[in-house]
Order: C-alpha cells, then structure tokens, then sequence
C-alpha cells in the first residue's frame, strides 16, 4: 500500500482555499492600502533617499542653503504628484457612483464621461453604459412580454368566466325554473317537497357558479376598470363579513392600463381574503393612488398582525409569495409591514408604462 503523499508547509504559515501560502498579514495589509497612498509612500521613500545622499555628499560643508532648496523641490514634486494621481482617479469614483446607482435599483444611471479620463479609461466607461443599455433594454423587454403573459390569462380567465356566467349559469336557472314548475303541477305532495329541496340545492350550486364566475374574472374589471372593481369587491366581502371595508381611490380608469389593473385587483382581493380570514380585522382600507411614475396601492387593516419574516420563510405563506410575484413580472415593489396585535400593511407600487415604449419592440 503506498502511502499518500502529503505536500509540506512550514509551520505557522497560513494557506489560501488553493493550499497555497498565503502572504503574511502585514504584506496584505501594505498591498490594500488605496493606490494614492502608495505612491505618496513610494514618493516620500524617493525623497527621503535623495535628502540623505545629498546629506552625505555634502555633510562637513556650507552647502546647506542648497540643500534646503532640494527639500523644498523634491516636497513640491510630491504634492503635484499626488495631485495628479488624484485627478486621474477620479474617473474610477465616476465608475463607482454609476454602479452603485444601479444597485439601489437606478436603471437608468449610466457613467458620466470625464475630462480627465484617459483613452483607456473612457472605454471602461463606454462599456459599461452599452452593458446598462443593454440590460435596461432586457427589462423592457421583459416587462412587455409580462404584460402580454397576463393580458392572455386575463383573456382565458374572462373567456371561463363567460362560459360559466352565460352557460352553465344560464343551465342551472332553467333547471330551477323547470324544478319549480314541475313542482307546483305535482298532485303527489311528498314528490313536490323532493322537488323543491332539490330546487333548493340548485339555487345554491347556482350561485357558487355565479360567485366563481366573478372570482375567475370580475366582469366589472373590463366594464368599470379597477376602481369599480375594487368598490365592488369590498361590497361583496362586506356582506360575508362583520367588518367595515373602505375604498378610496382617487385615480381614473385611463390612469391604469390593464395589465396594472389586473395585477393590483388580484393584490387586492388576496390582501382583503387575508385581512377578512386570518387578520380577524374590523377596519379594512383599500387606497389607490397614482403617484407618478407609478399606480400604489395600499391594504390596511387593523387585525391581529404576524411576522413577516416567518410568514416569508413559509412561502407560499398567506399568498404573499404570489402577490410579490405577480408584482414582480411588471417591475412593480411589494411590501408588507406587519408586526403581532398592530395591523397588517401591504404596499403594491407598479410603474406606469412609458407612452414611447407602447408598439415598440427592441427584439430585432
């Protein structure tokens, strides 16, 4: 059996992921040290050196005043040195401005050119602003095809609708109507009574079907546009529960194109289901505002609360994973602000389409 070899390290020494020797810590901490004080560094080495051969070839002689003048010199060459080490990077804190705009979510920072940028350094620069474009023009892209992804479901959602509303419905209100008639005419009286129980369980599976119709997709929506269609869901969800639902929307149906709308009803109505069923609230407020460039809107209610950080890890928990989602394909932000006994806030902010995107596309 051959032994397994094993490669030395001297001891003491530290090693790095690659089982290399790492480099001491003092050397670490000189090499991470910012360029401009290295070269101030280097530079005071230079003159050091050159202040103390000029010492020492002149040492025992008169010639101190020319010494003097060679400090002042070398101390002169120094600061203009730094000074222009300092100019030239300051087109490398340009480069990190941009980046970090666009970290905090600013798309639309891109690198300003500077006059002090050298050849090198303005095409750093014009390479970043074409990867900017670039990406800004992916999320446009994006963001239409999501819009497209949701105006279908929305078209199949309403298509189901209308077929339950206008079939099936229509169906069951026939069947009940013919129950109702072969009941009268009935001369057995236990018959007529069977009749009329079934009519009864009709009636009932007939306005499920009808309250389905309108949970697929609210006619309302299309007719009226969000507004409406959130008064009306706050009307339906009152009269199934003891609480008080207020609707304040101070936007138009034009401020809201339809891939919005329907992507804050289904907030909506999932932020309401949770305050009614879970939140135990008494006071519901639904807000719609446009606040330029963006449709807010805002579910606050006055119930039991939760954590938010457990009901995130618990995803899809209380349908919280499925309103970020839905906000998400339109690069819209979700937020929730919740906390145990003090109420439950969710925030749904989507941006407003651009009138000179619409009917344009980059694919080509």
């Amino acid at each position: 059996m051959r032994a397994a070899v094993l490669p030395l390290r001297a001891a003491g020494h530290p090693t790095d992921a690659r089982g290399r020797a790492a480099a001491p810590r003092w050397v670490s901490a000189i090499l991470g040290v910012p360029l401009a004080a290295k070269l101030a560094g280097a530079n005071a080495v230079v003159v050091l050196a050159a202040l103390a051969a000029a010492y020492g070839l002149h040492a025992g002689s008169d010639h101190g005043r020319m010494l003097a003048v060679m400090a002042a010199a070398l101390g002169v060459s120094l600061l203009v040195n730094l000074a222009l080490v300092h100019l030239a990077l300051r087109p490398l804190q340009t480069l990190e401005d941009a980046a970090a705009r666009v970290y905090g979510g600013d798309l639309n920072a891109r690198v300003t050119p500077s006059p002090l940028a050298d050849r090198e350094m303005a095409r750093v620069g014009g390479a970043i602003n074409l990867l900017l474009d670039g990406l800004a023009a992916d999320r446009a892209r994006a963001r239409r095809l999501a819009a497209e992804v949701i105006r279908a479901g929305e078209q199949e959602r309403a298509y189901l609708a209308r077929e339950l509303h206008d079939s099936a419905a229509q169906t069951l209100a026939a069947v009940v109507f013919q129950l109702s008639a072969a009941a009268r005419d009935s001369t057995d009286p236990a018959l007529a009574g069977r009749l009329d129980g079934i009519k009864t369980m009709t009636i009932d599976v007939l306005e499920e079907v009808r309250m389905l119709a309108g949970a697929v997709h609210p006619r309302v929506l299309d007719d009226l546009g969000l507004p409406a269609a959130l008064r009306a869901v706050a009307r339906q969800a009152a009269g199934h529960h003891d609480t008080e639902i207020t609707v304040v929307a101070d936007v138009d149906r034009a401020d809201v194109p339809p891939a919005v709308a329907s992507v804050l009803y289904r907030v909506a109505q999932e932020a309401l289901n949770n305050a009614l069923r879970h939140a135990r609230a008494h006071e519901v407020t639904l807000r719609l505002a446009r606040e330029d460039p963006r449709i807010v809107l805002d579910v606050v209610d006055d119930g039991v609360g939760f954590d938010v950080a457990e009901a995130e890890r618990r995803r899809p928990g209380m349908g919280l994973f499925t309103m970020r989602e839905r906000v998400a394909l339109l690069d819209g932000e979700f937020d929730v602000a919740s906390r145990p006994g003090l109420g439950t806030r969710i925030t749904a902010a989507v941006p407003l389409e651009r009138r000179e995107n619409e009917g344009s596309d980059d694919d080509g």
